[in-house]
């Protein structure tokens, strides 16, 4: 007998059908999205996935018009079981996706044919989904070694060329995922010395995969990782494969369409940036207000106190890997912070956390003040607390954000977290590793401008440089995941895929810029993005400007615009033309170009913008940051 897998980090769903009710009698987005994120089995999954779709037939509408994504899914099996977790999937991070199929086994006549249905539906994201049985067709367990590699040679160059035709036809984001190693052992613990042995091959083709897609620059979706976890018979029923030709067992679809949901909202920027932190109980066992730091349960030679240091470990691990540290905590700060200082056993210290705010107030309002230090959304956080009361608290009162049910056992948290896939990436940048050393040096910032007499004395003791340089492969990846993270200084919130940007690279009507800030505090990385294009002979639309909002208020904005203004001459440019296109989330720059110096030239009815700047009359304003090519 096995379980089945669920998604066991969102809290359960008691009324979930008086609620779908409510919702089909009066459907709201929000609600829709709320009811995505509970704990849903496979018919629920699907009765949410029918409701929405009769009450959003085309999506939600314009708040989320940047946010929906046209997928489709190329299978050479039974693939239509897997559309509504997909679906609900992004609609638990709010995306909407609509799905297209290809015909069944018809996937590579469908990419070849540039007249078919697929072609009309003009994807703006593919999928691959190939299973094991199609993929390894033919094979002979009676080959040779030589054999077996001429085979797996041919099979990959197979899943290139489908790769190759999906991304020059569509240029958008292809995930593939692995096949399930669904075959039976021939010779058993040694079977990687039967050559031609379907088990084996199977597991060689998931390996070259993973070396394959990083030179494609394909998202691999490693179901093979996670039915090795949850166990192969848990996600692959023989007896439903000979009847149905179902690679993917039903009952395991929420988690597959959970898979596939964290991969398009990561390449959207949809992936939480902060890990914030309830500390009684959850980073140490007992409380350390009445027990004292050396009272807490923590560290080597007890069961507890190691399951509370792995706790730690993982937090750790994730800001190494880029993620945002914080602490909320309901606590006197003096007894904490001793605790992150003098406590032989912490692994977490005080450098680690980008954000510490303990007091006695609520966790929502405490949540908020997390947010606006670190100048992230509140839908950027996920907060990890022990006690039931105050995770139902925060999913009241801040329902965007992230509150995982994490298990009493501490020991099972970090999985868990992992699990859950709040941090999914697709990839890592030296930006990245370096980025809690970021926030650190900005709380170096913070305190000296609370020191300084003027803003002007501050800025100028910063010792500012901005160095920028033309888009190039270098800092792709780093560009790539700018263009699509940043949510609330970006005037269009235009997104592009790693095809695109390098499009822009070549395309000699345009400029693109990365902008890098170093100051006396050390090197805050790329924080900026400025796309231009020639539109006429003499005008240059700027199609994309977006900054960290990291460092605002330091006249990042004036030094940029100078240098744009510069590139737009050499092009030949004598009009800058600037556009505002409104989301919920970048009101902050409404009034960003009539801030500098811009004229308006159309204002419509939805809130979007046009403006323009004769460079003829603009000149460059002085300010605190030396700006050269670097």
């Amino acid at each position: 007998m096995v379980s089945t897998p669920v998604l066991y980090w969102l809290p359960g769903a008691p009324e979930f059908r008086d609620r779908l009710a409510a919702f089909r009698a009066r459907p709201s987005w929000d609600l829709a999205v709320a009811l995505a994120n509970s704990r849903l089995d496979f018919l629920a999954t699907n009765a949410l996935d029918e409701a929405n779709r009769q009450a959003f037939p085309n999506g939600p509408g314009q708040e989320i018009a940047g946010d929906t994504i046209r997928l489709a899914i190329l299978g050479s099996s039974t693939v239509a079981h897997l559309h509504a977790g997909i679906r609900v999937a992004a609609l638990r991070r709010g995306l909407f996706v609509s799905t297209y199929e290809a015909n069944y086994g018809q996937y590579w006549q469908e990419l070849q044919d540039k007249g078919s249905m697929l072609h009309r539906f003009q994807p703006t994201a593919v999928l691959f989904t190939l299973d094991a049985y199609h993929l390894l067709a033919g094979v002979n367990p009676s080959w040779q070694a030589q054999d077996a590699d001429v085979a797996l040679a041919e099979l990959c160059g197979h899943i290139e060329c489908c790769w190759t035709c999906a991304r020059e036809a569509f240029h958008c984001p292809i995930l593939h995922q692995t096949p399930l190693p669904v075959f039976p052992a021939l010779l058993g613990n040694n079977e990687h010395r039967l050559p031609g042995s379907r088990s084996w091959l199977i597991q060689q083709l998931n390996m070259r995969l993973r070396e394959m897609s990083d030179h494609a620059r394909v998202e691999l979706m490693a179901v093979d990782d996670r039915a090795a976890q949850d166990g192969v018979r848990v996600w692959h029923d023989p007896a439903l494969w000979h009847r149905t030709k179902q690679e993917i067992s039903p009952v395991v679809t929420p988690v597959y369409g959970e898979l596939v949901g964290r991969l398009l909202a990561a390449a959207r920027g949809r992936s939480a940036k902060c890990m914030v932190l309830d500390l009684d109980n959850t980073v140490w066992g007992g409380v350390i207000g009445d027990d004292g730091m050396d009272g807490i349960v923590l560290g080597q030679g007890s069961a507890l106190g190691e399951a509370f240091l792995s706790v730690q470990r993982y937090a750790k691990e994730l800001t190494q890997r880029g993620v945002i540290l914080a602490v909320c905590s309901k606590n006197d700060e003096a007894n904490a912070l001793e605790a992150f200082e003098k406590h032989p056993e912490m692994v977490l210290r005080r450098e680690d956390i980008s954000s510490f705010v303990v007091n006695w107030n609520d966790k929502a309002t405490n949540l908020r003040i997390v947010a606006r230090e670190l100048n992230i959304g509140l839908d950027a956080l996920v907060f990890v607390d022990d006690n039931p009361f105050e995770r139902d608290l925060v999913r009241r009162e801040l329902p965007m954000v992230a509150v995982p049910e994490v298990p009493d056992d501490p020991a099972l948290v970090p999985q868990c977290l992992a699990d859950a896939g709040y941090f999914e990436s697709l990839s890592i940048t030296q930006e990245d590793r370096t980025r809690t050393q970021q926030y650190s040096s900005n709380r170096e910032r913070v305190a000296l401008q609370a020191a300084a007499t003027d803003l002007s004395s501050y800025l100028r003791s910063l010792e500012m440089q901005l160095l920028w340089r033309r888009f190039d492969r270098v800092g792709l990846k780093r560009t790539v995941q700018l263009i699509n993270k940043t949510n609330q200084f970006n005037l269009t919130t235009r997104r592009y895929s790693e095809d695109d940007v390098v499009a822009i690279m070549d395309d000699d009507r345009a400029f693109a810029l990365q902008l890098r800030l170093l100051d006396k505090f050390g090197d805050n990385g790329i924080i900026g993005i400025v796309i231009g294009r020639i539109q006429s002979e003499d005008v240059l639309l700027i199609d994309t400007w977006l900054m960290s909002c990291r460092v605002l208020g330091r006249q990042v904005e004036l030094a940029t615009l100078n240098l744009v203004a510069g590139q737009a001459r050499s092009l030949g440019a004598e009009r800058l033309i600037g556009e505002y296109l409104p989301t919920s989330k970048n009101g902050m720059v409404r009034d960003h170009y009539s801030n500098y110096g811009f004229s308006m030239l159309e204002s419509k009815p939805d809130g979007a913008s046009r403006w323009v700047l004769e460079l003829a009359k603009f000149t460059p304003v002085d300010n605190f940051i030396e700006v050269r090519e670097g």
